[in-house]
């Protein structure tokens, strides 16, 4: 899987999130707002293929958790970008 390009993580009054590049109009019901974990596989596997392992892996690489903890993270992260149409 891969994030689609046309998506761009902003910073806006301290708060990461995902605004769509050439957009006409903003639905600003749909933001999606990053913590710091997400933020760290978002900068990672930003315009690279990537499994769930990958995002996995980085988590318990720069993180103290274990490996079941993170994949269900990773899992809930891709399954969001996923739902709002970001990952490709």
């Amino acid at each position: 899987m891969k994030i689609n390009p046309n998506y761009k993580m902003r910073e806006v009054c301290g708060e990461h999130i995902i605004l769509m590049q050439g957009a006409k109009s903003g639905d600003l019901t749909r933001l999606v707002s990053f913590n710091e974990s997400s933020l760290l596989l978002w900068e990672k596997l930003y315009g690279k293929d990537f499994e769930l392992a990958d995002a996995t892996a980085l988590l318990t690489e720069t993180y103290d958790v274990d490996e079941a903890t993170a994949q269900h993270d990773a899992e809930q992260w891709i399954e969001t970008l996923k739902s709002n149409g970001i990952i490709l």
